[in-house]
């Protein structure tokens, strides 16, 4: 009687682990949906296994969750998998998934920055895209130590981020994302542009504080150049460079247009106010401002400018044609 029940109870167990193998290999080869187009999953670095899988899960990457815990547990990949952004086009298995986390492609963040755009607009764009909150870049660009670590001759990073396309990949810190951005500053100005500011009678930080004003004032290209001549003139002058966009800059909650107020008001950048250049720059500028700011136009006299409503500027020698300008651009 024994014998039988063992017998029995044999083919019981023997039957149950067929159907529990046949079970493990039905949810190993069950296939994800197709995704077009193609799903992008960002993986956080130090993500709990099982939270991936539910997640991978909810979005449909995986159509089983539980086998790919139990695949990454029996290879050994648990914690081997890589944090990043992935592109899954789908019909995936969970080894496919699985493969594609640990040892497959990643897709590239590719996140662009304009010329003039300031630290808290890039700060912002950083968060938008993923890439962690826009607090810590704040933090970061107010950080002389951090500065310093990064070859910035200043106590911020405001003026050294370098506008240009940059790709991120593995899920990168703040810290080296800022590190590539001031890093790409160097390597475009280099030693070069440090001996043209000394021969323009600038620091570098000078020179990155007066790009910084050119690039905020001029919306056409070629007059970069030109508006920097004007800039030159007055600080050779000893005259108030009387930029706007240094007017609200640094300003908490303040924001266009200038009110007769603002032009008063006594801050470290407002150049209505403190005479010659800001304390630092009020925006990043790009290469074409940057090589304007240490190569002025040669030859002009002009010592104001006024936007025309093309967004070009009329240049006066005198304050006498200046107001006439004025007058006539404002009607």
């Amino acid at each position: 009687m024994l014998r039988r029940l063992l017998g029995a109870l044999a083919v019981v167990l023997g039957l149950a682990a067929v159907a529990g193998l046949v079970l493990v290999r039905t949810e190993l080869e069950r296939r994800s949906p197709v995704f077009d187009p193609p799903q992008v999953v960002r993986v956080a670095g130090g993500e709990p296994l099982p939270m991936l899988a539910k997640r991978l899960g909810e979005q449909g990457v995986l159509a089983s969750p539980l086998a790919f815990r139990a695949l990454a547990r029996l290879r050994g990949e648990d914690r081997r998998v890589r944090s990043g952004l992935y592109e899954f086009a789908g019909n995936a298995t969970a080894a496919d998934v699985l493969d594609a986390l640990v040892r497959g492609p990643q897709k590239l963040e590719l996140v662009s920055f304009p010329e003039g755009w300031p630290v808290e607009r890039i700060a912002l764009r950083l968060e938008a895209a993923g890439l962690g909150p826009a607090e810590r870049y704040r933090e970061l660009a107010e950080n002389p130590a951090f500065a310093a670590s990064v070859g910035v001759p200043a106590p911020r990073l405001e003026g050294y981020l370098f506008p240009d396309t940059y790709s991120f990949g593995d899920d990168p810190t703040p810290e080296e994302v800022l590190g590539r951005m001031t890093a790409r500053f160097h390597e475009v100005t280099g030693e070069r542009y440090r001996r043209a500011a000394e021969e323009a009678g600038l620091t570098l930080h000078e020179a990155v504080t007066l790009a910084s004003l050119v690039e905020t004032e001029a919306a056409v290209p070629e007059e970069r150049p030109l508006i920097s001549a004007v800039f030159h003139n007055r600080l050779e002058r000893g005259m108030k460079l009387q930029t706007d966009p240094t007017v609200l800059y640094g300003v908490p909650g303040r924001t266009p247009p200038i009110r007769q107020s603002d032009l008063a008001r006594a801050t470290p950048y407002n150049t209505y106010v403190v005479p010659g250049l800001p304390p630092g720059p009020i925006a990043n500028p790009g290469l074409s401002s940057l090589d304007a700011a240490v190569h002025p136009l040669a030859g002009t006299r002009a010592l104001y400018f006024v936007a025309r409503a093309d967004r070009t500027h009329q240049f006066s020698e005198t304050l006498a044609a200046h107001v006439r300008a004025v007058q006539q651009h404002q009607r």
